[in-house]
């Protein structure tokens, strides 16, 4: 073997060249892969370009730094997410019963988690290595959520009913039932969770 063939043996495979806005997609799907897989402290260019299979200037020549990359991450996601979530509730049925909205509500925000589950993992997971711009967001998009639940509350239960409060229970209960149906989809079925939820209702109405 010569000296050329054993160089080109030990350099890193060429990454292919591909449209810029491709790249940036893919860089970025690389990125939520390892905050799911290993955690946000352990997102690096390093291991973003390890992910995808690439070079670390392939990294630097799509986004300037980690910070501009995780910026347009989290800009991503958080469309994403507040898109697949008000598909998911039924704004339509505004002024229904309780129980017709739970319905409704529990099947589609159960098919959502799955359709997506690294979104809603990486958005779900609490803990010290969630960057503090990650938790603004996440607090931000939770009050915009609080105001909208708070409205459809209001608009099925009789105005003796403190719909503010309830709205941050029902908030409290979605993001947790959402961990739960995430780490043990099997298990925590919608079916399960319409007919818990219809019993709640049940409790809480004469």
């Amino acid at each position: 073997m010569t000296a050329s063939e054993t160089t080109a043996r030990k350099r890193r495979p060429y990454a292919a060249r591909v449209p810029m806005a491709q790249r940036r997609e893919q860089l970025l799907d690389a990125a939520l892969a390892i905050i799911d897989r290993d955690g946000y402290d352990r997102i690096s260019i390093d291991a973003i370009a390890k992910e995808v299979g690439v070079t670390r200037p392939v990294v630097y020549g799509a986004f300037d730094d980690l910070g501009q990359l995780l910026g347009a991450l989290l800009d991503r996601q958080q469309e994403r997410a507040i898109t697949q979530l008000y598909a998911a509730l039924p704004l339509d049925a505004v002024g229904s019963s309780p129980v017709e909205l739970v319905e409704r509500a529990v099947p589609a925000l159960h098919a959502m988690l799955l359709a997506d589950p690294m979104t809603w993992r990486a958005i779900l997971q609490s803990g010290s290595g969630v960057p503090e711009a990650v938790g603004r967001r996440v607090d931000g998009d939770r009050t915009r959520v609080l105001a909208t639940v708070e409205l459809m509350i209001s608009s099925a239960l009789p105005q003796d009913y403190d719909a503010e409060l309830l709205a941050h229970a029902v908030i409290a209960l979605l993001e947790h039932f959402g961990r739960l149906v995430l780490a043990d989809p099997e298990h925590f079925t919608a079916e399960r969770l319409a007919t818990s939820a219809r019993t709640m209702i049940g409790a809480w109405l004469p």
